[in-house]
């Protein structure tokens, strides 16, 4: 087993989504209580390094830029990690702009998955398995396997005092969290769906809709037309954090396959996720002590159309979703 030495210099690269980035912070988990010595730094993409900020265990992060001059931003942190001179590079992910970084980053040992194009020129090549039940997690943490054994650890988010004092204000009773969309349509319960679930919620339970500035007009509507009188749109009025922070003392949080359902989890927060298009086959549970899974009861030849989801049912019924009794979400506050 490969043991690094005092004061290594990591650096970790997942310039995928929110969710993805939370599914990485077991790795940094993991390493830091390896060894504490280890400097840990860490890629994202713009807009995700608000999910990290003030992490206590990471050194640095860095940000790349890829909507704008995405190539010459590439090159110019290529050249910042080799100034670095990292003696590791632990790359999560399958994309050759990844591998990029990897390769000409001029690290010592460089890790990573066997899909990504450039893996030949790794000098440790993880095997990465989808559809057989691993979590992501698992997936993930299974890149530390040649110089950690049996690496184990858990999602975790670090928000602010300030985080939760700021959402002291919605915690003056009992409450609930429901984050009802999607970036994929058919990873999205319905909203006539959420509606009728929202309308059988006891009177005395607040309901707080979270999302991004884009999802307030999807919410509004599912506000307007339910009969409950007792519902917030928080959309655009939090940061991830502070989302994560509201959702750790919530009576349940109520989510997608999307990553609210990984927030919930890094926070250890009560979850019930609905997996409408796609299965927990593919890793991406819930991984709360107290997190469960919704899905139809009848079997669907076309379950699961694909890894991300679709923009459509291309059915036309929709049935992994509609099918979902709504009775099944309530049953979780009883």
């Amino acid at each position: 087993m490969k043991i690094l030495d005092k004061k290594s210099k990591i650096l970790i690269i997942q310039t995928a989504f929110i969710g993805d980035v939370i599914l990485a912070t077991p790795i940094i988990e993991v390493i830091h209580n390896f060894d504490s010595s280890i400097r840990i730094d860490m890629l994202v993409r713009k807009g995700n390094e608000s999910i990290l900020k003030d992490h206590p265990k990471i050194n640095k992060l860095w940000i790349w830029n890829k909507k704008e001059n995405k190539t010459r931003n590439q090159w110019s942190l290529i050249r910042e990690f080799k100034k670095e001179k990292y003696d590791t590079i632990i790359n999560l992910q399958r994309f050759i702009s990844s591998g990029l970084f990897t390769v000409f980053s001029g690290a010592k040992t460089t890790i990573g998955f066997d899909k990504n194009p450039l893996s030949f020129r790794f000098t440790n090549k993880v095997k990465h398995n989808i559809e057989n039940g691993t979590h992501e997690v698992e997936r993930n943490l299974s890149l530390l396997q040649s110089f950690i054994e049996k690496p184990d650890g858990k999602m975790r988010l670090y928000p602010s005092k300030e985080d939760f004092d700021i959402v002291k204000q919605y915690q003056n009773s009992k409450y609930i969290v429901i984050a009802p969309t999607s970036v994929w349509y058919t990873k999205q319960y319905p909203a006539h769906k959420w509606i009728d679930f929202i309308n059988k919620v006891d009177s005395d339970i607040n309901i707080y809709l979270i999302g991004g500035p884009d999802d307030s007009n999807a919410i509004d509507d599912i506000i307007n037309k339910s009969e409950n009188n007792n519902i917030s749109n928080l959309c655009g009025k939090l940061s991830i954090l502070q989302s994560a922070a509201l959702m750790k003392l919530s009576l349940m949080n109520y989510v997608n396959d999307s990553a609210p359902l990984h927030i919930a989890s890094a926070m250890d927060a009560a979850s019930t996720a609905i997996f409408c298009s796609t299965t927990p086959d593919f890793g991406f549970g819930p991984r709360s002590t107290d997190g469960i899974i919704i899905e139809a009861d009848i079997n669907l030849k076309c379950k699961p159309c694909g890894l991300h989801g679709r923009s459509e049912c291309k059915e036309e019924h929709f049935n992994c979703a509609n099918s979902i009794d709504t009775n099944k979400l309530l049953q979780r506050l009883k």
